[in-house]
């Protein structure tokens, strides 16, 4: 593991970064995500179950370059060294998902002890460490078991997953800063069930739209529980959103946004914090819309201590358009995403105006590009830029009365990203695939000095 210094060549002056970082104030959470298939490996080792990200990479085209999270960043064998890299980071939060197939490996029925082990150390050390543990509960792999038996259209998986949460709850909710449910149900729902691109592969929309009922669902009713047998740290969930932009100003257009708006952000939101579903998606949807039984959306609208948004774009919506589309000469990333820092602010602004939020987290944000090893370094300035400039988007929302509390990088690693395996890199840290080396790229170094100054601003104040 590279640990030297780099040098801050190239990178944000060191003047711009400190007035970046007083925007802020004292007690503001800044940490680094992953989830656990991304990062972890080790797919058969000490009793882990498959899951459905592990049946569907074995599908011939599937993932991108053919790849799976078998080996990863193989962060199950070297999490000790990687929390030793947060801590030399100065990292003080970090967020991560629990693997429910290797705590639980058919999603019912025993528990796995040496998966709850492995959970253990990880919270333990992080702690020794000063880093708050972030957990999620639920970062898109299923039990491959309870898929056989239909998977999240089902509503007895709702009741396993809230028998899953109340273990996880019962063994380390004592010691983490706060817990998620699901990260972005949207993806699983659309990616996972109506799109088909991501696990478990299902292509039907009314598959889609009952999935997304069943994981907000089993969201409640997994709040309720932990609170009952109390857990008491902060308890949320995360959505991915972006804010909608029609693609022109023809009327086709801007109804397409308008929809796309409710299915993206309202459809989560409205029964969250609203407790009912958009009366405009539910009659596009028709025949497709789930059926909804009495007092499920009472339990939907469970208080939120946070809200998690993961913001990487703006959406450009229209009939002729497709979403992500980026504007005409715009900067994108590597994943052909638009780099449109501002609609951040104008997301949070938006979200705060219509409804009445809990403190919210970015609990991710960040940009994958094509990172090169030249002579021991990654030189990804536009990385750095990246982060930096919705920092201050972020920052702008902040001061303009949104009760933004936390702000996490995605990733620390490079990783195994979905359905584009290993062909992108998202971390602040190199990983050699070949070696498991991990190796400081510049964003990790910059963000090292920003975290610092942070803490620099901080004391000025006092």
């Amino acid at each position: 593991m590279q640990r030297r210094p780099a040098t801050t060549a190239a990178m944000m002056p060191a003047d711009e970064t400190a007035r970046l970082a007083g925007r802020f104030p004292a007690g503001f959470t800044w940490g680094v995500a992953t989830s656990a298939y991304q990062v972890e490996g080790a797919a058969r080792v000490d009793g882990r179950g498959d899951s459905i990200w592990d049946e569907f990479c074995r599908r011939p085209g599937a993932i991108r370059d053919g790849s799976s999270g078998d080996e990863a960043c193989d962060h199950y064998h070297r999490a000790e060294a990687d929390i030793d890299l947060m801590a030399d980071l100065d990292v003080r939060a970090y967020r991560c998902s629990i693997s429910w197939p290797r705590v639980q490996p058919l999603g019912s029925g025993a528990w796995n002890r040496k998966g709850f082990d492995f959970y253990e150390r990880l919270v333990d050390r992080l702690l020794r460490h000063g880093i708050a543990p972030h957990l999620t509960l639920y970062h898109w792999d299923l039990p491959l078991a309870l898929q056989s038996k239909g998977g999240w259209t089902q509503r007895d998986t709702v009741h396993r997953y809230v028998d899953y949460a109340i273990e996880v709850g019962r063994r380390l909710g004592d010691r983490v800063a706060s817990i998620a449910t699901h990260n972005e149900p949207w993806v699983i729902a659309m990616l996972g069930h109506e799109a088909g691109t991501f696990a478990p592969g299902v292509r039907s929309r009314r598959a889609a739209m009952l999935v997304s009922h069943h994981l907000l669902l089993s969201h409640g009713l997994a709040l309720q529980a932990l609170r009952a047998s109390g857990v008491r740290t902060p308890l949320g969930i995360v959505l991915n959103q972006s804010p909608i932009h029609p693609a022109s100003d023809s009327v086709e257009d801007l109804a397409r946004a308008r929809l796309d708006d409710g299915l993206i952000i309202r459809w989560y939101m409205d029964p969250l914090l609203l407790g009912r579903y958009p009366d405009d998606v539910l009659s596009f949807l028709g025949a497709d819309a789930p059926q909804v039984p009495a007092g499920d959306l009472e339990t939907v609208r469970q208080p939120l201590d946070f809200l998690g948004i993961n913001y990487y774009t703006r959406n450009v919506s229209g009939t002729g358009e497709a979403l992500n589309a980026p504007g005409p000469g715009r900067e994108v990333t590597d994943m052909g995403w638009e780099v449109f820092p501002a609609g951040l602010t104008e997301l949070l602004l938006r979200l705060d105006a219509d409804y009445a939020l809990p403190p919210i987290y970015i609990t991710e944000n960040g940009a994958a590009y094509p990172d090169q090893l030249i002579a021991g370094r990654v030189r990804d300035e536009a990385r750095i830029r990246y982060l930096s400039s919705h920092i201050a988007a972020m920052a702008d929302a902040l001061a303009n009365g949104v009760d933004v509390r936390a702000y996490f990088v995605w990733s620390l690693l490079d990783n195994f990203e979905w359905a584009d395996g290993y062909s992108r890199r998202f971390g602040i840290v190199y990983v050699d695939y070949a070696n498991q080396q991990r190796i400081l790229k510049d964003s990790a170094i910059w963000y090292r000095d920003f975290l610092a100054a942070t803490r620099g601003a901080r004391q000025h104040k006092h």
